[in-house]
């Protein structure tokens, strides 16, 4: 059961009902977690054991952390779910992978290997929720909240199918507080959360599926495209995943403000960044900011030194590309946004010596913007990529010179799908307010909303497709 489905239009508007009708906040977060499960199930019910099971072991070892005084149980307890969590991840996620790599390594050397190779389906959601998991449990250890007292309400929380399955990766200080106390739904939070609905369609039916028609061909292909077609799948990509990724956001941020949940913001406008750090604080918040806490604060941060903070940002994002996927296009695509990150904080000194005032300072940060968004679009070829042969491949393609006018039709296309979204976010970016379509007088938003309409009903791709990220 997809956003984009009619299934979960009918799913959704059934449970509204249900919950609504519902006074009781127990009663309520025992429906989300029923409907949950259905949500969950829809695309194979065996896998909700394993989710059963990671909300079984998360909870009782969080209360058992919670009830001991003792430095070493506590830590001993909080490795244990950790590992357990990990290995968990690791074999559903990584085992082929790790399997195939070593193998290759030792024919390298010369070193015949027969290795097993398991035929596993990679249970979707299951980097979201696990990270979820553990996360309560690590903020459990550290004391910065107290375990939920009862499991299905825990249940609640890891399971609630709005961002079950592709995030926002929620905090338990933010979100278990809400699954706990009673909830408001007024007016305006369900007119913001229809709207965020609405405009996540949107982005996922008229843009994103329809510019995976420019970038499919090309990374579906060898990678021996001329370089002018590579050039337009990868500007086409880098809207197809912001738009697809948003959008699954905003219709999950906007069902859960129809229930009278608050999810976080997971993206704020990330193309108008002007170096890899201001990046990263706009896009996949959830994630970036996870691994921040959990990950590179935890190795030391920027506390011990800049070659250790270097190293420490390296392994983050390594690790961070490696979260995305088994496979070597992710492992690089992490390598490279770590050497973004380490390049752009040794040059902090210099760019801090820079003293630009005025209209120079305005040109520098847009030339900032405009150049930095070409790093992150090679990122995205990376990313997108099948095969470190591939990247090899398309980037060749890219230096071998490039004609645009051999590709105008494509151009065309990349703008017809693409401006709606610029216009819209330079409206946010120059405002300062990403919802200050809400703010409009009712005449100009009602044209805005009946345009949004008959683009979505007159060229939208109605076929389904899953979102990018369900893969990971």
């Amino acid at each position: 059961m997809i956003f984009n489905s009619l299934e979960f239009a009918v799913f959704f508007a059934a449970v509204l009902a249900l919950y609504f009708s519902l006074r009781s906040t127990v009663m309520q977060n025992r429906l989300l977690f029923v409907a949950s499960s259905i949500f969950y199930g829809w695309w194979d019910w065996r896998f909700l054991f394993l989710m059963y099971l990671t909300i079984m072991v998360d909870f009782f070892i969080s209360k058992a952390i919670s009830r001991n005084s003792i430095p070493k149980t506590r830590k001993r307890l909080l490795l244990t779910s950790i590992t357990f969590n990990l290995s968990i991840l690791g074999f559903f996620k990584y085992f082929n992978f790790f399997a195939t790599s070593t193998t290759d390594l030792l024919n390298s050397f010369g070193l015949a290997a027969d290795p097993v190779f398991i035929e596993i389906i990679l249970p979707v959601g299951i980097s979201f929720y696990t990270f979820q998991s553990m996360s309560y449990v690590i903020d459990v250890y550290k004391k910065r909240l107290k375990p939920a007292e009862h499991l299905l309400d825990y249940a609640a929380y890891v399971s609630l199918f709005p961002q079950l399955v592709a995030g926002p990766i929620e905090r338990a200080t933010h979100l278990l507080p809400q699954i706990l106390k009673p909830r408001t739904v007024t007016l305006n939070s369900f007119s913001e959360g229809i709207y965020l609905i609405f405009w996540g369609l949107f982005k996922k039916l008229f843009i994103a599926d329809n510019l995976a028609q420019l970038v499919d061909p090309v990374f579906s292909g060898s990678g021996n495209a001329t370089g002018e077609a590579v050039l337009i799948a990868t500007y086409a990509f880098a809207f197809q995943i912001y738009c697809d990724f948003s959008g699954y956001s905003d219709i999950a941020r906007g069902a859960a403000k129809c229930m009278g949940f608050d999810l976080m913001l997971n993206f704020n406008l990330p193309y108008f960044s002007s170096n890899p750090s201001e990046f990263w604080r706009r896009w996949h918040i959830s994630l970036s900011s996870w691994l921040r806490d959990y990950l590179y604060i935890s190795l030391g941060g920027n506390k011990k030194g800049n070659y250790r903070t270097y190293i420490n940002l390296s392994l983050t994002m390594l690790l961070g590309g490696l979260w995305h996927g088994a496979s070597w296009n992710f492992v690089l695509w992490g390598a490279y946004q770590g050497a973004l990150l380490v390049v752009h904080r040794a040059c902090r000194p210099l760019l801090g010596k820079l003293t630009l005032s005025g209209w120079k300072a305005k040109l520098f940060k847009f030339l900032s913007i405009v150049v930095f968004f070409q790093f992150v679009c090679y990122g995205w070829l990376v990313f997108r990529a099948e095969s470190a042969t591939q990247i090899g491949n398309l980037s060749a393609s890219l230096m071998q010179g490039i004609n645009l006018s051999n590709v105008t039709h494509d151009i065309i296309k990349l703008m017809f799908y693409a401006s709606p979204l610029i216009l819209v976010q330079l409206f946010q970016y120059f405002s300062r307010d990403l919802n200050f379509v809400l703010r409009l007088p009712i005449l100009i938003r009602t044209g805005l909303y009946v345009s949004i309409f008959y683009a979505i009903v007159l060229f939208g791709n109605f076929s389904s497709t899953e979102f990018i990220y369900f893969q990971f």
